[in-house]
């Protein structure tokens, strides 16, 4: 069975302000992508959110032609949104109320486990990393 991990960070300077998303999948300990763009002015939280939306696209492509049995860890460092999609936090915001639904249809059509699990920023340097240059360009 392979083992998925996809590292999703999405981030704004200034809540709200330019924003942009990453997220980097390994399988089986290797990285096999990385990804990265801007999103425009938004919310750091809308930021996370649709970083998990945009991997979670990604995944959908990747498994339509796989159907080996695959577990898919996320790793985020948003306390919030991880709490979010786990079930443990209402979520109060209609604008993420709505990002939450479009993410549990992309998992319904994936059709795979998928866990959500809570990480440091240090832990998550790699899509961090990837934000930050992201972000950095896009202010040049």
């Amino acid at each position: 069975m392979k083992k998925i991990s996809v590292f999703c960070d999405g981030g704004a300077r200034g809540n709200p302000g330019p924003a942009a998303i990453a997220f980097v999948v390994s399988e089986d300990g290797k990285i096999i992508y990385k990804f990265s763009k801007k999103i425009g002015k938004t919310t750091n939280n809308v930021a996370e959110y649709q970083a998990v939306i945009e991997a979670l696209k990604w995944l959908k492509q990747q498994t339509t032609n796989n159907k080996q049995h695959t577990t898919i860890n996320f790793f985020l460092d948003s306390q919030l949104v991880v709490n979010q999609l786990n079930g443990f936090f209402k979520i109060k915001d209609a604008k993420l109320r709505n990002l939450i639904i479009k993410a549990r249809i992309l998992e319904q059509e994936i059709g795979r486990k998928i866990f959500y699990n809570l990480i440091s920023r240090r832990q998550n340097k790699i899509a961090d990393s990837l934000i930050n240059q992201t972000l950095n360009s896009v202010s040049r």
